[in-house]
C-alpha cells in the first residue's frame, strides 16, 4: 500500500460517516446495532479514503480466539471466526475493530506482507499474536524487518479484573499483571503483548 493509503487504514477517527444517533458519525461495526446500510456506507468511504475498492478492504468476524487466516484474495464478506488477518496480495487491506482490545498492526514494506490482529485478553492469552507472527512468516512477511503497531486499547490502571483471572492470564500472557488505580488486581494486554 502507499504512505497514504496505509495512513488512511492505520488511523480512522468517528467523523465523516453517515451513521447516527450513538453510533455518529463513523461507524464500522457490524455488530453493534448500527443500521446495515449506514455501516456498509461508511466501510466504502474508508476503502476510497484507502484507494481501494470495497472488497479490498477485508474485515473479519472477531470472536476472541487465538485463530488467524491468511487471505490471497478480495471478498465482500467477512473471514468468518477469526481474530487475525494476514495478506501478502498486492491490492488487499486487512482490517480489525475494537473497543477495550488491543489491536495489533504488523507491515513488511520490504516483503510485501501485512497483518491486522484482534487480541483481547481471552485471544492474547490464548496465543492470537504468537500464531499471527507465524502466519505473517509463513507468507513471506520477516518480523526483523517489520513495523508493529499497537493501537489504543484498555489501560492496566482501569481494567480491573478478580485475582484468579489476573493470575491465569498473567501465566500465558507474561508482563500483563498490574494494579489498578484502585489498587485492585488489573491487566495491562498491552504490556503482555509488547
Amino acid at each position: 500500500l502507499s504512505r497514504r493509503a496505509r495512513a488512511a487504514v492505520w488511523s480512522r477517527s468517528r467523523s465523516g460517516g453517515v451513521s447516527t444517533g450513538p453510533y455518529a458519525s463513523f461507524n464500522l461495526g457490524d455488530h453493534v446495532g448500527d443500521d446495515p446500510a449506514a455501516v456498509a456506507a461508511n466501510r466504502q468511504r474508508l476503502a476510497a479514503a484507502a484507494g481501494l475498492e470495497p472488497d479490498h478492504l477485508v474485515w473479519m468476524e472477531q470472536i476472541h480466539g487465538a485463530t488467524v487466516q491468511v487471505v490471497d484474495a478480495a471478498r465482500t464478506a467477512p473471514v468468518e471466526a477469526t481474530d487475525g488477518l494476514v495478506t501478502a496480495t498486492p491490492g488487499i487491506a486487512v482490517a480489525v475493530l475494537v473497543a477495550d482490545c488491543v489491536p495489533i498492526l504488523l507491515a513488511d514494506p520490504e516483503h510485501g506482507v501485512v497483518a491486522a490482529v484482534h487480541a483481547g485478553r481471552v485471544g492474547a492469552a490464548a496465543g492470537v499474536v504468537p500464531r499471527a507472527v507465524e502466519a505473517f512468516r509463513s507468507a513471506g512477511g520477516d518480523p526483523a524487518s517489520s513495523d508493529a503497531l499497537l493501537g489504543p486499547a484498555i489501560c492496566g490502571a482501569c481494567y480491573e479484573v478478580p485475582a484468579d483471572m489476573q493470575a491465569a492470564v498473567e501465566s500465558r500472557l507474561p508482563g500483563s499483571a498490574v494494579r489498578t488505580r484502585a489498587g485492585t488486581p488489573g491487566l495491562d494486554l498491552r504490556a503482555g503483548i509488547a
